[in-house]
């Protein structure tokens, strides 16, 4: 089913309660979604307690940069892998000093696609800046704007399951 405007915002909701919560502060590294996350997130008053920010970054060159995803892991795996979802979480606490940080890259489509990563493959991560990383890769079915609403939503319910998760442990 193809998340609508409401089910995104509802996720937001719970994601930035659970930040407020615990006073943790967020940030979303974005690439397929370009933004979309941390749209969600500050479409609420008040979300500056919770969200430090976003870095989309759509390009290799600025996964890179900003993200510190050496060159050499973005030419043997890819932008839509694991191993860079993972780093692209931890430069993003790094550059933010944010305490949480989710990471989504993948293929939204029509294009751009191949037989190995196909439209609508995604690879997430989640992680804390004491409590590790959580990666997950989905398949989602649809057009461009249907890949990006799931992964939208697979985002934001992803971190709070994540923090759940991490919260209960301590």
């Amino acid at each position: 089913m193809i998340p609508d405007d409401d089910t995104l915002l509802a996720a937001g909701n719970r994601l930035g309660d659970l930040l407020a919560d615990h006073g943790l502060l967020a940030v979303t590294a974005e690439s397929c979604t370009g933004g979309w996350v941390a749209k969600v997130l500050t479409d609420r008053a008040g979300s500056s307690a919770y969200l430090a920010g976003a870095l989309v970054t759509y390009s290799n060159y600025l996964k890179n940069l900003v993200l510190q995803v050496p060159a050499e892991l973005l030419e043997s795996e890819g932008a839509v892998s694991e191993p860079v979802v993972r780093q692209m979480v931890r430069g993003a606490m790094t550059a933010t000093g944010a305490d949480a940080a989710v990471a989504i890259s993948g293929v939204a489509g029509p294009g751009g696609g191949s037989a190995e990563k196909p439209v609508g493959t995604v690879w997430f991560a989640w992680g804390t800046s004491g409590g590790g990383t959580e990666t997950r890769l989905c398949h989602f079915d649809g057009g461009r704007d249907a890949v990006r609403r799931q992964s939208v939503l697979m985002a934001l319910e992803g971190l709070a399951g994540f923090l759940e998760q991490s919260t209960k442990k301590k």
